[in-house]
């Protein structure tokens, strides 16, 4: 089934109006932040974040200025925080294309980063909607929360499953939900319908990070991320969390330790994701994004068009099933 092609076929009009209006934010005369930009441009990307804000917004309304512009500054806050993200990571790889701290270097990156934070800062203004901003800057601080807490994580001896989800509900879920969100309130849908959206786009985005943090314990050139990467970065996910749970061999909790201090070798790493896969991890963190995908389904049986709730049903299953 493709995915997309169901995702995007109820909104094809308006999503083609925000990849024009979406180029034309990431424009500049100035030389390099110019060139800058068109890298990010050319790196193009699925735009799954916008596609929400506009679907939810066509679940209960039509697409209008206020849609597109919260999409625009939904899309510019999410590319900010990777260009971010890749200089705090180190990271020389975004999807297996060159991240632009590689490209260019990591001054340029933070710069770029905020220069695209405050582009969506102006796009969600330009809204004029007091609940739309007041979302969406909350979900700047939850953002950038999110990454302190995963920091300070790394320094905690704790392996918490607790901490781990509070951790990608605010570095990924939070975006998801907030699409929806402000979708719906693009729209002047009720309170009880925001609140339904939002809710599910937070387990679209639970699910997504849980099945990000499984292509962990696998080797994709598509993903650009290799096995392992995670552990090498001091992250523990939720794979190996289950499997640690009942773990009483010193040897792989000395492992751990040295995850977590970031010293832990390559061949190191391979012993901790065999581990894992014995210890039934990725099965459990299947189970888990199952029982986000159930309540998902359970909203989806509440959106009255047609069209919508079958695009919307794809988005799910395409977080769900994706590849890459």
């Amino acid at each position: 089934m493709n995915f997309l092609s169901t995702i995007k076929q109820p909104i094809e009009v308006e999503y083609n109006d925000f990849v024009n209006l979406f180029n034309e934010s990431l424009q500049s005369d100035d030389k390099l932040l110019g060139m800058v930009l068109s890298h990010i441009k050319n790196r193009g990307g699925k735009r799954m974040r916008p596609l929400l804000v506009l679907l939810t917004a066509k679940a209960y309304g039509e697409v209008n200025g206020a849609t597109q512009n919260a999409a625009i500054g939904v899309e510019l806050l999410h590319t900010a925080s990777l260009v971010h993200d890749d200089v705090v990571d180190e990271s020389n790889e975004r999807r297996g294309q060159p991240s632009v701290n590689a490209v260019y270097n990591n001054k340029v990156s933070v710069l770029v980063g905020d220069y695209l934070l405050s582009t969506s800062m102006l796009h969600f203004s330009k809204t004029l909607n007091w609940q739309i901003i007041e979302t969406l800057a909350k979900l700047c601080q939850t953002l950038s929360s999110g990454e302190v807490l995963q920091l300070e994580n790394i320094q905690n001896t704790e392996v918490s499953e607790d901490i781990y989800y509070q951790i990608i509900h605010k570095k990924t879920a939070s975006l998801f939900e907030t699409c929806c969100e402000v979708g719906a309130l693009s729209v002047g849908a009720s309170e009880k319908d925001v609140e339904t959206a939002r809710q599910f786009g937070y387990s679209l985005g639970m699910i997504f990070q849980i099945r990000d943090d499984i292509f962990d314990y696998y080797d994709s050139k598509e993903i650009g991320k290799p096995t392992g990467n995670d552990m090498a970065e001091g992250k523990l996910t939720l794979p190996i969390i289950h499997a640690l749970k009942d773990c009483q061999d010193e040897s792989i909790k000395n492992l751990v330790g040295k995850v977590k201090s970031r010293s832990v070798t390559t061949d190191e790493i391979a012993t901790l994701v065999e581990f894992t896969k014995r210890g039934g991890g990725i099965e459990y963190s299947y189970r888990k994004m199952d029982e986000f995908a159930q309540t998902a389904r359970l909203y989806l049986k509440g959106i009255q068009k047609q069209a919508i709730r079958e695009a919307l049903t794809a988005y799910l299953d395409f977080v769900s099933l994706r590849t890459v």
